[in-house]
């Protein structure tokens, strides 16, 4: 949670599954979170809002991203190296947040440079308990590059 000297962070979540979306969305909102969600439910569209293209023009640079690897049009994987490949988006922190447990997608994701890999749990308690952590950790104990 936030404090009172520290300011809402801006999170995107990049996940198609409406079901993690509402476990997200309600882990957030259990949490207490004053952070602000955005969701894209593709990579595509992952990419517009973090270049601010389209629909997404006035669309805010996301503090940190939470990204599912499997996703339609363009999948999580592409979408990692095409922000780490990007010197006005390389800096925002990227957690992948996936069902995967495949070790070969662990050391792709990291070899990409993602900041953190957390398998999704299948329980909703420990879901919730998963996201509040990651929420907590990022905005409680590391310090986040601004604007």
């Amino acid at each position: 949670m936030t404090g009172s000297g520290e300011r809402a962070i801006e999170v995107l979540l990049v996940e198609d599954d409406p079901g993690d979306v509402l476990m997200t969305r309600e882990a957030f909102e259990d949490n207490k979170v004053r952070n602000t969600l955005h969701v894209v439910t593709n990579g595509v569209d992952a990419m517009a809002f973090l270049r601010k293209e389209g629909d997404h023009a006035g669309a805010p640079t996301p503090d940190l991203v939470l990204l599912d690897l499997n996703l339609p049009r363009m999948d999580g994987r592409e979408v990692l190296a095409a922000v780490k490949d990007d010197p006005e988006l390389r800096r925002i922190p990227v957690v992948v947040l996936t069902t995967s447990e495949a070790e070969e997608d662990v050391l792709r994701s990291y070899s990409l440079h993602a900041n953190a890999y957390v398998t999704k749990p299948v329980d909703f308690e420990r879901f919730i308990d998963v996201v509040r952590q990651i929420d907590d950790f990022f905005v409680s104990v590391v310090r986040l590059p601004r604007g």
